[in-house]
């Protein structure tokens, strides 16, 4: 047969394939996702999370041990307090667990990138995301809390907050709170497009942050929209954010793309706690190569669009990237 043009001729050899490689992982873009929890001298496995765990500040520098040795060099924390309330004060009290969280993690790793989720779920006493109003989250109450929150995260030393509330005016409000304080300099990394999805079960076990009653959907994004998720992203790029976050990544990739086509940040793509645990269950009964698995949701996300990956996956990765069995 006489033709000119065959596309196997760059894929002949492993050497051959990595040269033409049009998507490449780096180490540095990976963020794991941390638990840290009141108490002392306690690290709690999650049992919807096999190979998670929740630890007490005293005891978080072993996971951060492994994550420097690995080469994961950003970490994000979520904190479960020993107290809730209504206004969940403890996500803004100077000595809470994520304040406390941050100080131990930087006197411990001072080189490790430290970024705080900025929420009230784990912190209020029935699990939505805001102060209530009646039945339903008042937006512009929870505003004024979650900016708090924000700020004493950075006075103790965070070196980016990250809101994932999706309450509207968030970003602005966040912003204008470090501008005001002299942390101009301090990034956002916006949770802009936020789905409300069944693939956070196992999150809301580990954070125990699950909603007393009913659902996030009035304030989380309805799944069947993909022009909203665009709004949702540039309004959050107009209100200051440095970062657009797409969560979850594995369904979503679709919206990856699209944010990545229409705005001029980085996109950062969360692969949340549903999916790990389908992961790791599916490898336990042996029906799946997880190593492999892994390494192809990772690259998808990345080749979608994602500049950043936040994933429980981030050490195996790492040196996955480091033995090049993926780059």
């Amino acid at each position: 047969m006489d033709m000119i043009v065959r596309p196997r001729r760059l894929r002949g050899s492993e050497t051959l394939r990595k040269m033409v490689r049009e998507t490449r992982v780096d180490k540095a873009s990976l963020i794991y996702p941390m638990f840290v929890m009141d108490g002392r001298d306690r690290v709690e496995a999650i049992d919807a999370m096999p190979g998670q765990y929740r630890y007490t500040v005293d005891r978080m520098g072993e996971e951060l041990d492994r994550l420097a040795e690995a080469g994961v060099s950003s970490v994000m924390l979520f904190g479960i307090p020993a107290h809730k309330d209504p206004v969940g004060s403890q996500a803004y009290a100077p000595d809470g667990i994520v304040q406390r969280a941050v100080l131990r993690a930087k006197m411990l790793h001072p080189e490790m990138y430290v970024i705080t989720d900025v929420c009230m779920c784990e912190y209020t006493s029935h699990g939505h995301c805001g102060v209530l109003c009646d039945h339903d989250v008042d937006n512009d109450r929870t505003l004024e809390l979650l900016a708090k929150t924000a700020l004493s995260h950075v006075e103790a030393g965070a070196d980016m907050v990250a809101p994932s509330d999706m309450m509207d005016g968030r970003v602005r409000a966040i912003r204008e709170a470090l501008d005001k304080n002299g942390f101009t300099g301090k990034p956002i990394m916006s949770y802009a497009v936020k789905f409300a999805s069944s693939f956070y079960g196992p999150f809301r076990e580990a954070a125990g942050s699950a909603p007393s009653f009913g659902d996030r959907k009035s304030y989380q994004m309805d799944f069947h929209n993909r022009r909203e998720a665009i709004k949702e992203a540039l309004l959050d790029v107009d209100e200051g954010a440095d970062i657009i976050m797409v969560k979850p990544a594995m369904s979503y990739l679709d919206l990856v793309r699209e944010v990545r086509n229409r705005v001029n940040l980085p996109v950062a793509a969360y692969s949340v706690s549903g999916e790990y645990a389908m992961v790791k269950a599916a490898a336990a009964k042996g029906w799946i190569d997880e190593e492999k698995i892994v390494c192809e949701m990772a690259v998808a996300a990345y080749r979608a669009g994602a500049d950043i990956y936040l994933t429980y996956y981030a050490k195996e990765l790492a040196r996955f990237i480091q033995e090049g069995r993926i780059g």
